[in-house]
């Protein structure tokens, strides 16, 4: 497993014109019980800071840029607005979070996986895997420790109109570290969704469902693989969230 996360693994090795891939899950999503904390971010930040002969938090490892979400003094300077010195990070993390989520617009097809998280900041545009590497990269800039969450998030059709079948899709969020609630069932993770500005502990409502979680998309990408061989080929994505009750 890589960040907790199950994998599997399998190879087709007949030629072969066609794949589907199909996967049901039932899950039940609860909400833990609230908690604050106090601690100031330049406290979380020294956290992880590295000392000799001290063994290190094992949540160091999100405090580093990625690919998708490199540390870079753009990312600092729009950070550092909402942490002014000694907030506690909660608040400012919250408040980072509704500063995107007014900040930027949700532009379907405007980027891709291979747009640059800083070309989306500075284009203030993007979709939610865009946000939420700005987001990851705005908080390892300030030295804090944050990872990519992906999932799913269900969505309510206009009233009066059906549901229709396939027309969800992935989501995806972040969320920080805060070593103060490392023992509360959130295990220490405050989640973070710029797209919707809404934000809570362990998960930012019972409407997601987690799948995956890592240092940014390239972790927890939800299929991947190798092809050898034919020409030009299409991929075909769809995703039902339906409320069993």
């Amino acid at each position: 497993m890589l960040f907790s996360n199950h994998r599997a693994y399998w190879a087709l090795t007949r030629p072969h014109d066609g794949l589907m891939v199909r996967a049901y899950s039932e899950i039940e999503t609860t909400c833990v019980p609230p908690a604050t904390a106090s601690q100031s971010w330049e406290s979380v930040r020294d956290h992880f800071r590295y000392r000799g002969g001290r063994a290190g938090d094992v949540h160091s490892r999100f405090v580093f840029g990625s690919h998708h979400a490199p540390v870079h003094e753009a990312f600092l300077a729009y950070a550092q607005k909402s942490f002014s010195p000694g907030r506690p990070l909660m608040p400012a993390a919250q408040e980072l979070t509704a500063r995107m989520y007014s900040d930027f617009l949700y532009e379907s097809a405007s980027t891709d996986i291979n747009t640059p998280a800083l070309q989306a900041l500075q284009a203030r545009r993007g979709v939610c895997q865009d946000f939420a590497h700005i987001l990851l990269a705005c908080l390892r800039s300030m030295g804090l420790a944050a990872r990519y969450v992906s999932g799913y998030l269900l969505t309510e059709p206009p009233p009066g109109q059906a549901r229709l079948l396939g027309s969800d899709a992935s989501h995806a969020w972040a969320s920080v570290y805060l070593p103060e609630l490392a023992g509360h069932p959130c295990q220490g993770w405050l989640d973070l969704d710029p797209t919707n500005n809404r934000t809570g502990l362990a998960s930012p409502g019972q409407d997601y469902a987690q799948l995956a979680v890592g240092r940014d998309f390239a972790d927890v990408s939800p299929l991947r693989g190798v092809l050898q061989g034919g020409g030009a080929h299409t991929l075909e994505v769809a995703v039902t969230v339906t409320p069993l009750a």
